[in-house]
């Protein structure tokens, strides 16, 4: 098959597809390329099946723990960990079904193999056994072939008793321990997940503290609810190495107190990511890259090369589906002439699923310290809230952020029920410049979580009602 498209996408992720289809809607004649299932990591082995998991883990903590503290009795309460991954898996694959039928809708014209590229203007196409199947002719060519865990010496991934997150989806028995190694979003969902489910947990992270990129407020919170499930943390501690010895793994590890060595059944690296950039041809065209990322212009997402552009994580940072999403919009749109606004990636909201979540948006109070702003902090605890209390989940704050001098938002940070839902409200308020008085002034319907955003605005004016 020999065809010329005006536009490429490499990758059916949440950039790539999101992509194709903004492209197909501006009229571009489109071809997505794509070597497994649409809907990238994300939608297959990420995001959506994480959710899945996370639901079932939800539920049974909900009935097994607190279910007598609605009047509900539950006798012989049990799970089946092989149909909880079941579940998760059909999830998966109904939300990819949902992609085919958009490219089908939008009429791009997905092209099934490992896309190489050839020249400025050329990809060849490959069948998994590197039979060619299509030689593809583009004027413009959109780079999303995203990213993978990433994988150190020290760390020898054998997706059996060393693991990465593709395989903790997929286990065939519940371990009876795990280690953890990163306590990003990644590493601290499963924690909880596994720890629900009757898995002795321990968690190692190198920086200061979990979910190191959160306010540190909502770092302590987090920790301190793990804690209590019994859930052991290590942070300030390094990793020295990871070997097996029989049927279990050790972990040496060294920290303030010296160094020690952790057994477990599991281990699982949830170090990072990086991005897919070998082998698709980019040193055929001269594509620039740097540490394991290819290089782009942020504003148009124009690689060194004038017609190729990249997007999502095979970029880098931030490594987040909707990012990738936005940044697919964007470029389209830049291609097509119309001037979108800049993305604003200080108002890119970050969402952790774990119970309790959480969810946050713009600076940390200590960012934005050092960034040498006056500020003003309100703060509103769910335990104030009626929604809250009548739901039984008491758990957890809201901590808003403002410039002393204009009352602008800076900064959002949620942990607690529905957070990553509550966190939305926030992104349009900062996107909108909105100051304190706004947020205050703006009526929020009663009885909800939300009211709390206005009370923790209010508290930072000393106009808070409820506390």
């Amino acid at each position: 098959m020999n065809k010329k498209y005006d536009i490429v996408v490499l990758g059916g992720g949440p950039g790539g597809y999101v992509a194709a289809i903004r492209a197909a809607q501006l009229g571009f004649k489109t071809a997505l390329i794509e070597k497994e299932n649409l809907g990238g990591i994300c939608l297959n082995w990420g995001c959506i099946p994480t959710k899945a998991l996370l639901k079932s883990a939800e539920l049974y903590d909900t009935m097994k723990n607190h279910a007598g503290d609605f009047g509900l009795k539950v006798e012989g309460l049990s799970f089946d960990f092989n149909k909880i991954i079941k579940r998760s898996r059909n999830v998966s694959k109904r939300v990819t079904k949902g992609v085919e039928y958009l490219m089908r809708k939008n009429k791009i014209d997905v092209i099934k193999g490992f896309g190489v590229i050839t020249g400025k203007n050329g990809v060849i196409v490959s069948d998994e056994d590197g039979n060619s199947v299509a030689e593809i002719e583009f004027d413009k060519l959109i780079i999303s072939t995203g990213g993978r865990p990433r994988e150190l010496d020290i760390i020898p991934v054998d997706r059996e008793k060393i693991i990465t997150s593709k395989e903790a989806m997929t286990l065939s028995q519940l371990p009876g321990e795990m280690i953890i190694i990163g306590a990003g979003a990644i590493g601290v969902e499963f924690a909880y997940f596994y720890n629900v489910l009757g898995t002795k947990v321990t968690i190692i992270e190198m920086l200061d503290n979990i979910v190191p990129l959160e306010d540190k407020e909502v770092s302590v919170a987090l920790a301190n609810s793990f804690k209590k499930r019994g859930i052991e943390i290590h942070t300030s501690t390094k990793v020295l190495k990871v070997g097996k010895k029989g049927k279990k793994v050790t972990v040496e590890i060294e920290n303030s107190g010296g160094k020690q060595k952790l057994q477990s059944d599991i281990v699982l690296s949830a170090i990072g990511v990086v991005g897919n950039i070998e082998n698709i041809g980019l040193e055929n065209i001269g594509v620039e890259t740097e540490r394991g990322f290819i290089k782009v212009n942020k504003e148009t997402f124009e690689t060194n090369i004038k017609n190729i552009y990249a997007i999502g994580d095979v970029t880098g940072p931030p490594l987040l589906a909707h990012v990738a999403s936005a940044e697919g919009i964007h470029c389209v749109e830049n291609i097509k002439g119309l001037n979108p606004p800049a993305i604003d990636y200080n108002s890119i909201p970050g969402c952790t699923y774990t119970h309790p979540q959480v969810a946050s948006i713009g600076l940390t109070e200590e960012k934005a310290v050092e960034q040498g702003y006056k500020i003003k902090v309100g703060k509103f605890p769910y335990s104030a809230s009626g929604k809250a209390t009548a739901a039984g989940d008491r758990e957890g704050f809201v901590k808003l952020i403002f410039d002393e001098k204009y009352g602008e938002l800076l900064g959002a940070h949620i942990i607690g029920a529905e957070a990553t839902e509550l966190i939305a409200e926030l992104g349009i308020a900062k996107e909108l410049e909105a100051d304190y008085e706004t947020i205050v002034k703006t009526v929020h319907a009663h009885p909800t979580l939300s009211e709390m955003i206005m009370e923790a605005a209010g508290n930072a004016y000393d106009e808070s009602i409820h506390i």
